[in-house]
């Protein structure tokens, strides 16, 4: 299930309905698709992409995307300490990034123009986009893993776009067991579970 922190507010958000209204006015979307039940033990990229078609189809009308695929990525993905680094810093797309987690964890930090930086941690089942050139950056949490059905314009689009100023190294992601929040510089840790582990940063 996902979960929304947004530290300038103190304020989480773990309610799907209260997620999608938070994310609806900076152009995030939010969705919840099933996953138990709808996909075998063990599936292969074309079963989760034939399984899923028709949420696919949808979004490819919406978002003007043409194509879509499945990336598996886990500790034993070669090159996968440089891939992350790719993406944790903050920087931008020159289109939207789509994704569905099939499995696994991972948390997009946000920073929209005029709002807060805040942090959606995804898992399986949940659906996000970050709108095109909309300032984020990603972080795998401390297994390392995640599934995802990605939708593309051009593929190329993907490449990121660092920014000047970035703010990622005052935010500290952090993993709480089924959910993450995002700490902010200097936030007292004293009253967090002892269950926190912390997202692998690259």
């Amino acid at each position: 299930m996902a979960s929304l922190s947004i530290p300038e507010q103190n304020r989480t958000l773990s309610d799907p309905d209260q997620i999608r209204d938070f994310l609806a006015p900076f152009g995030v979307w939010y969705e919840k698709w099933e996953v138990e039940g709808r996909l075998p033990a063990d599936p292969t990229n074309e079963q989760i992409l034939e399984t899923y078609a028709p949420e696919i189809e949808r979004l490819k009308s919406k978002g003007n995307f043409v194509t879509s695929d499945v990336i598996n990525v886990s500790n034993a993905t070669p090159g996968l300490d440089a891939m992350l680094a790719k993406f944790n810093k903050e920087h931008t797309h020159s289109e939207d990034e789509v994704r569905f987690t099939v499995s696994g964890k991972g948390v997009f930090h946000l920073h929209p123009e005029g709002g807060p930086v805040f942090a959606v941690t995804v898992e399986s089942g949940d659906l996000i986009n970050v709108p095109n050139g909309m300032k984020h950056w990603f972080n795998l949490c401390d297994d390392r893993h995640i599934r995802c059905i990605r939708l593309f314009e051009d593929i190329s689009g993907w490449t990121p776009h660092y920014v000047d100023a970035a703010v990622h190294e005052q935010f500290a992601p952090l993993c709480f067991g089924p959910a993450n929040a995002l700490k902010s510089p200097g936030a007292d840790s004293s009253s967090v579970d002892s269950g926190i582990r912390p997202v692998i940063q690259i």
